[in-house]
């Protein structure tokens, strides 16, 4: 069973020393097989079981620290993860079939996905909802590659999509994030990368070109403002509304404003790999590397991902989910890469080495959640839970282990 205790670098080691180490580590490793365990849907059918009778009213967000579901409100940015996780379990039954060995055959995934995401669904039409409804979106998004005529999911998506238009500033050149008290504080998050793969379905699948235009621009001003010359991230960047001037640079939930908070990083380098699939615009594919390049050459030398690169060494718990969404965000870019290219290599290679490692600490069978050690918000002493999106990650990062010939079924 995985360690649960404050997990953190024993020694100090310069971040190109740590670099070389852990590339060194990274040659040809085989995945861990519990990213492929029979456990994996027990534990999901259960936590979908515990949302019923349809539609769920409350989802999981994280869990306590010993390991037990907290429930929140269907308007929680991660409402749509447990829904996404059973379409990702539907995905991987394609990819493997149901024995009696993966568990696969425990359940109609796809039709849980759709029970369980009836309530997020439901608040389509809400246009108080924030940025978040990209995430929102996901279940739908993955309802749609199954049956591209479902005309519920088709509307839900696009509703979504014109939330989350609405809240884009030509002046800016973004969509806002969190809302504020002074209104000409305009607030961009570098999560919001992941938010605006709505916006390109939905312009997919109505040709309303504004959609994707408001993407690109989007992720072009983030590009711009959001990166530093290292290719390390800021979190927050805040505009003046009205003149679309950068006011301040800071953080919300990493170490400080000079440092670099490892999920907001990871958010970058899939965020940008899945822009630069959905345009091919260079930029975009060489920002998601740069990115991927400061993540590798900043991992401690143990190969644990921590919850802030630059936090002091004693006060650095890990971070299953940012290690998780940037191994997905790693295969992806892979993906992207010419095949058999080094790039490709390097970018897979690392992946596995992630998952390895946060796999030895953070696999926890008695957990409801898959892994343990995640950091949902350290400055509000929040970690050492388990998390819905890192789980997410991890089965959607097994799903591209296996479609790119990486790994074998179970």
């Amino acid at each position: 069973m995985a360690e649960l205790a404050f997990y953190h670098s024993t020694m100090r080691f310069p971040a190109i020393l740590a670099s070389i180490l852990f590339l060194t580590a990274i040659a040809a490793q085989s995945p861990a097989s519990q990213l492929f365990s029979p456990l994996i849907p027990s534990k999901v059918l259960t936590t979908a079981k515990s949302l019923a009778p349809a539609p769920s009213t409350q989802y999981p967000q994280y869990t306590t620290t010993n390991g037990t579901w907290r429930l929140f409100s269907p308007r929680t940015w991660t409402s749509s993860f447990v829904p996404s996780t059973l379409y990702a379990l539907n995905t991987r039954k394609a990819l493997c079939g149901a024995t009696n060995q993966n568990g696969l055959g425990a359940a109609h995934w796809a039709e849980l996905g759709r029970t369980t995401s009836a309530t997020v669904g439901g608040m389509s039409m809400d246009r108080t909802l924030d940025h978040d409804v990209g995430f929102f979106s996901f279940p739908f998004i993955e309802e749609l590659k199954i049956d591209p005529s479902n005309a519920t999911a088709r509307k839900i998506v696009n509703d979504f999509a014109t939330t989350l238009a609405g809240r884009y500033n030509p002046t800016v050149g973004c969509t806002r994030s969190w809302d504020t008290s002074d209104p000409t504080d305009f607030t961009v998050i570098i999560d919001n990368m992941m938010n605006l793969e709505v916006l390109l379905v939905s312009s997919a699948l109505t040709g309303n070109v504004t959609l994707r235009d408001i993407a690109v621009a989007h992720a072009t001003t983030t590009m711009k403002n959001h990166i530093r010359d290292d290719g390390s991230t800021w979190h927050v960047v805040e505009y003046n509304s009205t003149t679309g001037v950068v006011i301040k640079k800071r953080t919300a939930q990493g170490y400080s404003d000079s440092s670099t908070w490892t999920r907001g990083q990871a958010w970058g380098v899939y965020g940008f790999a899945n822009m630069y699939n959905w345009t091919h615009n260079t930029d975009f594919l060489d920002t998601s590397r740069r990115l991927a390049t400061y993540f590798l050459d900043n991992i401690p030398d143990d190969g644990i991902v921590p919850w802030d690169f630059n936090a002091p060494v004693e006060q650095r718990p890990a971070d299953s989910s940012a290690a998780t969404i940037v191994a997905s965000g790693l295969l992806y870019l892979a993906q992207l890469e010419e095949s058999g290219s080094s790039n490709a290599q390097k970018w897979q290679d690392a992946a596995v080495t992630i998952l390895n490692h946060i796999t030895t600490l953070a696999w926890n069978k008695p957990w409801q959640s898959l892994l343990s050690n995640g950091t949902v918000n350290k400055p509000s002493n929040n970690y050492l839970t388990g998390t819905t999106y890192g789980d997410y990650y991890y089965v959607v990062a097994g799903n591209r282990l296996l479609s790119m010939g990486l790994a074998e079924c179970y």
